[in-house]
């Protein structure tokens, strides 16, 4: 890591996030993988890839963790020795693998028996409340940490661990590996006692952030009180601490090996957590080739057997975004679909998980109950793997806007009032699913390139200079823009500046969640009709259906989601949908195709009308593709 490369990058994260334009990524293998997960161990190469091979998947997960059990930390010898075997025989099968590391826990089995711990050998290395607690846990604080073992969390800022950190980084990038899957980058916030901690406040994290601010974290924030300076400058510095962390593990991993992939794995979506736990995944994806979304918000269980519908329409929000924020990168989904529910079908479960993520663009990564490894239906998985790399193209070609809404995420916004941007940002967006109309999620990345005609700004209530001045510029233009909620843009009154005090978003949030079957899209009639319509594809359809539109290999597609009569916990067949319609506006002559949820494409037969060319649908069970071809 250069020496003042993190106060550079850290004014440009909170003084001009719109001057960090990616370029869209190229595709490769990320782009592509059925993940399966395996534990692996000396002797046992063989056999993982064996099955892999067997099971339809491509992109084989690891488990293989040396700098987060302290006993590889100290000696990873052994564990170099069996990544070296896997990659070997992955490679000899046209496989990929990537083996997992953890991030910034650390893990010393049967600590109670020995002095050699990290916690005992290093304490200054440990994450710390303000109080001066130190991140100790020990067996029952989280599952995976076994009766006797010590558990501990790391300062990033540690200069004596960052250093044999990425020293394991660059050994494990020497085996040839394909990726290193890292998981758990983060600040200590997430187990009981720890939520409002806003840690660390260790001496190296305190010494660094005094340094690029001039401010005493124990000092000179009103923790927890978003309204104060300070402590919002604490929260840029800890999602930027991490984001860095993640580029420096980047980089050195591609010094040993430039074509190895970094993927962080994570838990914060959208939501309050990111900020929380400092991994942010819009703040991540430029700077790792993909990330591996554990994805969760909100209270439950989060399995897709006691998903509500309300619960699919949101984790599609989620997905759409972290598409988004992507810019081309792969998109990988770590859920759950089945953990011992004897009123649901495991196997109807795994189908509706993959459904939901297909449509969005995402790739599918089944597991049992709360683990990585295995499946719960190994026959179903490998059904799913198979007809997925049949249609891949479909699924992972990159799909670009034909004639898109903008949905503007706003970083900032989110980190400083995430429940009141949220409720209507995701409000918006479930709005715009349900009512089949094309949407673009916009970011500050992006804003630059959007071509569509008219913006939604859901309640974004901070905005820097050059965000202002792009939106003039938009305005001048005789584009719509749709404010809601707070008004921070200065834009000042026209014709195609609408402007809702009360918000949609927010307003629709709430009535899906008090009777989500009652509620429908046209209750928000005034919003609708501030949103100018250029439609290229208009679908008439149930709002049980969520849909996608995009442009895929230069042609027009819908991707449909059925969550019509789910009931978590009770029932995980849909209601199937019949009466879709699919009309392509100015068209003449074409060919349409339907491609249902593990079937086969058909070709339809269009009906000529004024306005283009109307395709009727076949029923929609679980979920569908429709394209069109001039």
């Amino acid at each position: 890591m250069k020496k003042n490369a993190c106060s550079v990058v850290f004014v440009l994260v909170l003084l001009a996030p719109i001057l960090l334009a990616i370029p869209a990524a190229e595709q490769n293998w990320t782009n592509y993988v059925r993940i399966g997960a395996y534990g692996l161990q000396s002797g046992n190469a063989d056999q993982i890839v064996r099955s892999a091979q067997e099971d339809g998947v491509f992109g084989i997960e690891v488990d293989n963790d040396i700098p987060g059990r302290y006993e590889s930390f100290v000696n990873p010898e052994e564990k170099l020795k069996a990544i070296r075997a896997v990659v070997q025989k992955a490679h000899a099968v046209g496989n990929r693998a990537f083996v997992y590391i953890a991030g910034t826990e650390c893990i010393t089995a049967n600590a109670d028996k020995t002095s050699h711990t990290l916690a005992k050998e290093h304490p200054d290395w440990l994450q710390r409340k303000i109080t001066g607690e130190p991140a100790i846990f020990g067996g029952g604080t989280a599952f995976w940490i076994a009766k006797g073992d010590e558990d501990v969390w790391i300062s990033p800022y540690a200069p004596a661990w960052r250093k044999s950190y990425m020293e394991r980084v660059r050994q494990i990038a020497a085996t040839g590996i394909d990726g290193i899957y890292v998981d758990i980058p983060y600040w200590m916030t997430h187990f009981d006692g720890w939520e409002d901690t806003w840690a660390s406040f260790d001496d190296y994290t305190v010494a660094t952030f005094l340094k690029q601010t001039g401010l005493d974290a124990k000092r000179d924030l009103k923790l927890g009180d978003f309204s104060d300076s300070n402590f919002r400058q604490w929260i840029e510095f800890r999602i930027h601490t991490i984001t860095d962390f993640m580029q420096e593990i980047d980089q050195t991993a591609k010094s040993v090996n430039p074509e190895i992939k970094t993927i962080p794995e994570i838990y914060p979506g959208i939501e309050e957590e990111a900020a929380r736990v400092g991994a942010d995944v819009y703040s991540l994806y430029p700077f790792v080739d993909t990330i591996a979304h554990e994805y969760e918000f909100g209270a439950g269980d989060h399995m897709a057997s006691s998903r509500t519908p309300l619960d699919w329409f949101s984790y599609q929000v989620g997905m759409h975004s972290f598409r988004a924020f992507a810019q081309g990168k792969a998109t990988w989904i770590l859920n759950y679909s089945w953990d011992g529910d004897q009123k649901v079908d495991r196997r109807e479960a795994m189908m509706n998980l993959a459904v939901s993520e297909l449509m969005a663009g995402a790739n599918f990564w089944d597991a049992p109950g709360h683990s990585m490894a295995g499946s719960n239906d190994p026959p179903t998985r490998k059904k799913i793997f198979s007809w997925i790399q049949a249609h891949e193209k479909t699924f992972y070609l990159p799909r670009a806007p034909i004639t898109p809404i903008g949905v503007y995420f706003s970083p900032q916004t989110r980190n400083f009032f995430a429940n009141e941007f949220i409720a209507s940002y995701r409000g918006i967006l479930i709005l715009l699913m349900q009512k089949h109309l094309e949407f673009q999620v916009v970011t500050p990345r992006t804003l630059s390139d959007f071509r569509g005609s008219t913006l939604i700004l859901p309640d974004v209530r901070v905005m820097s200079g050059s965000e202002k001045a792009w939106l003039r510029t938009y305005v001048g233009a005789n584009k719509a823009l749709l404010i809601t909620g707070e008004d921070t843009t200065g834009v000042g009154n026209a014709a195609n500046v609408i402007r809702f005090s009360k918000c949609p978003g927010k307003d629709y949030t709430q009535a899906l969640q008090k009777d989500f079957d009652a509620t429908r899209p046209d209750r928000e009639q005034e919003f609708l009709k501030g949103l100018k319509s250029e439609t290229a594809v208009r679908v008439a359809a149930s709002s049980m259906l969520a849909t996608a539109i995009a442009r895929v290999n230069g042609q027009p597609h819908v991707f449909f989601s059925n969550f019509a009569g789910l009931r978590g916990g009770v029932n995980p067949v849909q209601t199937p949908q019949t009466g879709v319609e699919v009309a392509i506006s100015g068209a003449t002559k074409g060919r349409g195709f339907f491609l249902p949820f593990l079937g086969d494409a058909q070709p339809l037969e269009g009906t000529v009308t004024a306005g283009g060319v109307t395709y009727h649908l076949p029923v929609i069970e679980k979920g569908a593709v429709f394209w069109y071809e001039p």
